[in-house]
């Protein structure tokens, strides 16, 4: 194999453990019938993809903290009473 790209050296990687147990063929697409989904191009996220998820233009706020207060009973008691 050539200069393998990131993805592809990925793989070569996490395979290495099974060498000499397994045969990689290479099919081609119009009759390889049984690929999984890990194996196929992801679609665009457009409306007519089943999965569209449509995206705010709002911006995102991130919440960079919260605060915890320990009320006492005291406080409840009041409020029971009120």
């Amino acid at each position: 194999m050539k200069t393998p790209n990131g993805h592809m050296l990925r793989w070569q990687i996490a395979i290495q453990e099974y060498r000499g147990n397994m045969a990689i063929v290479n099919k081609a697409g119009n009759i390889h019938k049984n690929a999984d989904g890990l194996s196929k191009w992801a679609l665009p996220n457009a409306p007519d993809n089943p999965a569209y998820v449509p995206t705010s233009s709002e911006p995102q706020i991130a919440i960079e903290g919260i605060n915890i207060t320990d009320v006492g009973t005291e406080f409840f008691e009041e409020v029971r009473e009120s």
